[in-house]
């Protein structure tokens, strides 16, 4: 497979070498194994799809849109109450 260059800041560089370096591994191994283990947008929305299939599945859960929204205001009501203290 041939190599690509990647321009990027040099401190990000050295950081992700110290962190590959820490790992025992070469950066370019460390960010081929990083960019196996990251999902696309697609392919976390097709995880997502399958995760509230299964859940369907499992036990009936299949909230409406409004319900999904209400849910989604109190998580994020929750998250600024934790993020203040």
């Amino acid at each position: 497979m041939p190599d690509a260059n990647i321009r990027i800041p040099e401190e990000a560089r050295d950081r992700l070498a110290a962190i590959a370096a820490a790992e025992g591994l070469s950066l370019r191994a460390y960010l081929a194994r990083l960019a196996e283990a990251l999902l696309t947008p697609e392919e976390r929305t097709a995880r997502a799809e399958q995760a509230r299939t299964a859940l369907q599945t499992w036990n009936g859960y299949a909230p409406t849109s409004a319900e999904e929204q209400d849910l989604d205001s109190e998580l994020d009501r929750r998250l600024s109450q934790a993020a203040a203290r």
